[in-house]
């Protein structure tokens, strides 16, 4: 019983750490300072693709990231920004697959791993359950929607970094490089 309330304390604590960057995300997107970033970096062409591509992962800064992306698409090699904004995408990937598996995603985990809950468990533990999280976050990280989501579900599969990797790489570079052919049509 004591382990459980310790566990569901840590859990409440990583909460509200999550809450604290989620509040201090969109007051440094409503004052622009995202924005601001992006567009000076966007004057450095490929230098702010593999910038823009850091943000390109993430709720609150996917909006100006996209944007850049756009524009420095149009002025440059797109199959370069969209390799260069992967890569910057995979590593700002990797910082939050990292924050949401130490933090979040094993201690829900863990929560479920108490005699009442074996069923639960048993159901984290089927090879099935494995690869259908690890879908859903590649097609969460595909979509518009934010990595986030995709990432804590392939936390929850146990994914390792060293696959997460490529899989992000591939996803983030389509997902830009249909911006920059977007952008081009537009422009």
């Amino acid at each position: 019983m004591k382990n459980t309330r310790a566990v569901a304390g840590h859990l409440f604590e990583n909460l509200l750490i999550v809450a604290a960057s989620v509040i201090a995300a969109i007051f440094l997107a409503k004052a622009g300072i995202f924005e601001t970033i992006l567009t000076q970096t966007k004057e450095l062409e490929l230098i702010g693709s593999f910038i823009a591509g850091l943000f390109f992962t993430s709720l609150f800064t996917v909006a100006p990231a996209t944007v850049a992306l756009g524009e420095i698409a149009q002025a440059n090699n797109i199959f370069l920004v969209a390799v260069l904004g992967g890569a910057g995408a995979v590593i700002g990937d990797l910082v939050l697959f990292k924050f949401l598996k130490s933090h979040l995603t094993d201690e829900l985990v863990s929560l479920f791993s108490h005699p009442k809950r074996k069923r639960a468990v048993k159901v984290f533990n089927l090879k099935v359950f494995h690869w259908l999280m690890i879908f859903l976050g590649a097609v969460v990280i595909a979509s518009p929607l934010p990595d986030e989501i995709g990432l804590m579900l392939m936390g929850i599969s146990k994914l390792r970094p060293s696959i997460l990797m490529p899989i992000s790489f591939v996803l983030n570079s389509i997902g830009i490089l249909i911006v920059g052919l977007v952008a081009r049509q537009i422009g």
